[in-house]
């Protein structure tokens, strides 16, 4: 083998991979890990002030037993009526939707 084919296949490889990345991106592009913080935040705020909150800025694999998305897992404290309350949830990366929350004891 020539090594200017070589360096051919090699370019080829790596232009494909960027093709199918930059193609693959805009197909389903996750909202920013942020973004849903942010929203989430705002719905909890229309009930009462927060406290604290956080997220995971890498989305990783929720399985509701019919299927499988990429989500974002966060969380809010509040206080409500003296007392705090700690709330887990999971929002779609695409949409940012929330798909469960929990309520923590």
């Amino acid at each position: 083998m020539k090594l200017r084919d070589f360096l051919i296949g090699v370019a080829t490889g790596l232009a494909a991979a960027i093709i199918i990345k930059e193609t693959s991106e805009k197909i389903s592009p996750f909202i920013s890990a942020n973004q849903v913080l942010n929203n989430v935040k705002a719905e909890f705020k229309k009930e009462s002030p927060i406290d604290g909150s956080w997220i995971y800025m890498k989305a990783e694999e929720f399985r509701n037993g019919i299927m499988t998305i990429p989500v974002y897992r966060g969380g809010i404290s509040r206080v409500v009526n003296g007392e705090m309350e700690t709330y887990e949830f999971a929002a779609d990366a695409r949409s940012g939707v929330v798909v469960e929350l929990i309520k923590q004891s």
